[in-house]
């Protein structure tokens, strides 16, 4: 296990680091001891980059960094580091230079587009009720709920911020498409991976939440990335 890269985790939109509970119990069990799953604050993508570089700082030694969603354009935007050997996106946003998630949303709008909602603080929500059959809808009731309840809610100007230095241009990449995702559309997915020109593409019959619904699959992935780029 001591020289198998750390795995670097890194969460979207409505969740924390928690939703990687079930990749997490993957990949330990596969025998990766170096996973590490970053809280990031949601407040805008600055800040969401630079939280996450503190941690891969904080590394001695490769990284394979993971985005979820959102978290796609966090590790677009922080995967620039040195020891950044890698990146995964799962169902997740890669935008090129000055493209932002709300304007590649726009452009090709999801079918749970109109699920999400401000506050009168500035934050934006999936409504509740919706939760299940906009993110995860092939999760159960109970779980979707969970995840409803407790769902981490992004500044709306976050969905603005744009990307400055796309690492995805330099770095070896991987993509999950999520064919029955309603938060970001299947095809904007496709589009965006095909862009990258990634070392590996799957398709997974999955909702957005395909990091709890069909974690052996994004870690079968991620162990890809991982012997590509370790040799």
């Amino acid at each position: 296990m001591a020289d198998k890269p750390a795995i670097v985790l890194v969460h979207g939109f409505w969740g924390g680091a928690a939703h990687w509970s079930k990749v997490v119990s993957e990949l330990h069990r596969r025998g990766y001891d170096k996973l590490h799953a970053v809280e990031n604050p949601l407040t805008a993508l600055g800040d969401d980059a630079e939280r996450t570089r503190k941690m891969v700082r904080q590394i001695d030694g490769p990284v394979v960094l993971v985005g979820h969603s959102y978290g796609g354009a966090v590790i677009t935007e922080a995967g620039d580091l040195p020891n950044v050997m890698g990146l995964v996106y799962v169902a997740a946003f890669a935008p090129d230079v000055g493209e932002s998630p709300g304007q590649l949303s726009q452009e090709m709008p999801p079918a749970a587009f109109e699920n999400i909602v401000p506050d009168s603080d500035g934050y934006l929500w999936i409504e509740q009720k919706a939760f299940h059959d906009s993110f995860a809808q092939d999760l159960t009731q109970e779980e979707a709920l969970v995840m409803a309840v407790t769902q981490k809610a992004p500044l709306g100007s976050t969905f603005g911020d744009p990307v400055t230095a796309p690492a995805w241009r330099a770095k070896p990449c991987w993509y999950q498409v999520s064919t029955q995702d309603r938060m970001i559309h299947p095809d904007n997915e496709r589009r965006m991976a095909q862009r990258m020109n990634p070392r590996k593409t799957i398709e997974l019959d999955a909702s957005h939440a395909s990091l709890a619904s069909r974690p052996a699959e994004v870690c079968d992935l991620v162990e890809l990335a991982v012997r590509e780029t370790t040799g």
